[in-house]
């Protein structure tokens, strides 16, 4: 099937998302009890400006605690997750969440699997039972988020009033006639 376009125009480019290329550093610490061989945790999330390649590398590693780069993560903003921006932006602290899985192969290691600003999405990882860390987000990106969440953020509007449909019709009366006497 072809669609016509005026003068058989190519469709328009859709408009590129604002977004930002990040890393994530996991730290592990060894034996940090006698029941577990390690600990995993999100240490934090920087910007990637391309200069740490595509392949996660050791940073430090003194055989108790190491700490690992896995860069490559691109964070866009969408419209449509506006509420959750608003939520992590209100709580008092916004923060990076972080979904990570201990590799299936190594059990040394940890594996960041997916990077967001969204509350929201974040709620829903966590319902999948993921593991989530959250880590401080800095002022200038909190700023970048604040704008973007601003511009495209539209509030629910009020909540419908239950129907009462379910109720028989004198009580449905009844409960007109107790509307009416408080106003």
């Amino acid at each position: 099937m072809v669609i016509d376009t005026p003068d058989n125009a190519p469709p328009a480019p859709r408009p590129e998302r604002p977004g930002i290329a990040v890393a994530v550093v996991m730290e592990r610490v060894a034996q940090p009890n006698q029941w577990e061989d390690y600990a995993f945790r999100v240490a934090e999330v920087i910007p990637d400006e391309g200069v740490y390649g595509s392949a996660p590398r050791k940073l430090f590693d003194d055989g108790r605690h190491s700490r690992w780069l896995y860069p490559g993560f691109r964070i866009e903003l969408f419209a449509d997750e506006c509420k959750g921006y608003f939520l992590n932006l209100t709580s008092g602290s916004p923060v990076w969440f972080v979904v990570w899985r201990v590799d299936e192969n190594d059990a040394s290691l940890a594996l960041p699997q997916a990077v967001s600003l969204s509350y929201i999405e974040c709620d829903r990882w966590m319902a999948a039972e993921e593991r989530v860390d959250n880590v401080p987000l800095a002022d200038e990106l909190c700023e970048w988020l604040r704008v973007f969440t601003n511009e495209h953020f539209k509030p629910d509007g009020p909540r419908k009033q239950r129907s009462s449909s379910f109720l028989s019709p004198e009580e449905r009366a009844r409960r007109a006639a107790t509307d009416w006497d408080q106003r």
